[in-house]
């Protein structure tokens, strides 16, 4: 499974989610929107005005859902 979390600078609920992933062992990428127009552009036009962004495979959300993070794992 491929996992992305698109943050900015300055997020609390993006550290967190990062800090969720790495407590539960699942692997990600991490995209920084703040400098990234491309990326930031891309989840505009998903819809999400809000970080972090998760993707991973056919799901996709923003902010810390820990609960959403945790079915990552299984």
């Amino acid at each position: 499974m491929t996992v992305t979390v698109y943050t900015k600078d300055n997020c609390v609920q993006c550290e967190a989610t990062k800090r969720h992933l790495d407590k539960i062992n699942v692997a990600y990428d991490t995209v920084n929107i703040t400098n990234d127009i491309a990326a930031l552009d891309k989840l505009i036009s998903l819809g999400y005005r809000s970080a972090p962004v998760v993707v991973a495979d056919n799901d996709s959300w923003a902010g810390y859902i820990p609960e959403k993070l945790d079915k990552l794992a299984i």
